[in-house]
């Protein structure tokens, strides 16, 4: 989780020339540092334990819960959240008298390209973790 979070904020840097450190204590972008860690726990169990075991499959199936959530219900919030904030910009530009809401964070949830960047990079850490520390 703490490589894709790095990764995330060196991304950013490579991209657009800025240099944001806090991005790395926030949710959303690319890649999913949520779907890294939990395919890194998946992939140390099935390497560890087998793919038959039953603490795989438990694994495996709350990884899919995670990525499903970021893609579906935590994505769909982050796109209401950015349509709010467009509306109330609108009803700023009426009102004019110290109407001043906090925007919504709109970075909630992750693409599917997203968490699929965050899964490659969980299997190579769970790889890199099985093979580098005893």
């Amino acid at each position: 989780m703490l490589f894709a979070q790095v990764f995330k904020v060196l991304l950013i840097l490579l991209l657009t020339r800025r240099w944001e450190p806090a991005r790395m204590l926030e949710t959303g972008g690319m890649p999913s540092s949520h779907s890294a860690f939990v395919v890194a726990l998946s992939t140390g169990v099935a390497l560890t334990q087998g793919l038959g075991s039953p603490l795989f499959a438990a694994c495996a199936v709350f990884s899919m819960i995670v990525m499903y959530d970021a893609t579906g219900v935590r994505r769909s919030s982050g796109l209401q959240a950015r349509l709010i904030n467009e509306l109330l910009e609108e009803l700023r530009t009426v009102v004019r008298e110290n109407f001043a809401p906090r925007p919504l964070r709109v970075l909630l949830g992750h693409t599917y390209l997203e968490v699929a960047v965050g899964i490659l990079l969980g299997v190579l850490a769970g790889f890199v973790a099985f093979r580098w520390i005893p």
